[in-house]
């Protein structure tokens, strides 16, 4: 193998490639969200008046509202998981500490049901258990890299960030047109996005994308009409 396929083949491994992947995907979703949510709710308010503060403020307040609700949970969310993988990791540091014997063997039977031979799993767990017993649990046993433990305030920015993105598309896309031309506008970017959006969440899961462009392009339009409808219903009602 020369330098350069040696490279090319270990380059999909560095970084954390999975990991990668899970936050990119989990941006595109939460950009998704902030599209769709945002742009209900202009939607809805534009079906009610044509007033353009009243939908600036009201479009800045779901973008507010909803960007630090996407954080907080997240935040709540992955300090649970972060709460779990250390106390994970805690335990399986004291029983290697207390039942070294019993934890070798239980890492020379995962190895085997990786598909090595006994001799060769148990060769490989003791290396294992001599460079470091309590990684080598956590990755094989646990499949936590205990240098990559999730962290709640990089996911509960990176969700603020992503929804605070989508949503600004809707946002601006009513407020900066000229009356007339708002509500096409806005219909038609947002449209533009999601089918972006769905493209993109299909490519990373490895799904059909034309499916998935249709679903998300669907759901965005439903919620468009329904809540447009009741913004109408309501503004002429005097609600």
């Amino acid at each position: 193998m020369t330098e350069t396929q040696a490279q090319t083949h270990d380059e999909p491994h560095r970084g954390g490639l999975g990991t990668r992947l899970n936050w990119l995907r989990a941006a595109v979703l939460g950009a998704n969200d902030g599209v769709v949510s945002t742009a209900g709710l202009v939607v809805g308010v534009a079906g009610a008046t044509d007033d353009r503060s009243t939908l600036l403020t009201a479009g800045l307040a779901g973008l507010l509202a909803g960007s630090l609700s996407m954080a907080a949970g997240e935040y709540v969310s992955v300090s649970t998981q972060r709460d779990s993988e250390k106390a994970a990791l805690a335990t399986e540091e004291r029983e290697l500490e207390e039942t070294p014997e019993a934890e070798l063997a239980e890492l020379t039977g995962l190895l085997e049901e990786k598909g090595l031979s006994n001799e060769l799993a148990r060769e490989a767990a003791v290396q294992l258990t001599q460079r470091d017993a309590l990684r080598a649990h956590a990755e094989v046993e646990l499949g936590i890299d205990p240098d990559e433990l999730t962290n709640p305030w990089h996911a509960a920015g990176a969700s603020f960030l992503a929804f605070t993105v989508g949503a600004l598309l809707p946002l601006l896309a009513i407020v900066l047109p000229p009356p007339s031309a708002r509500l096409p506008v806005t219909v038609l970017s947002v449209l533009a996005a999601l089918a972006l959006t769905g493209w993109r969440s299909a490519r990373l899961g490895g799904a059909p994308a034309g499916r998935a462009v249709l679903r998300n392009m669907t759901g965005g339009a439903v919620a468009m009409a329904v809540t447009y409808a009741a913004g109408a219903l309501l503004g002429a009602a005097g609600a």
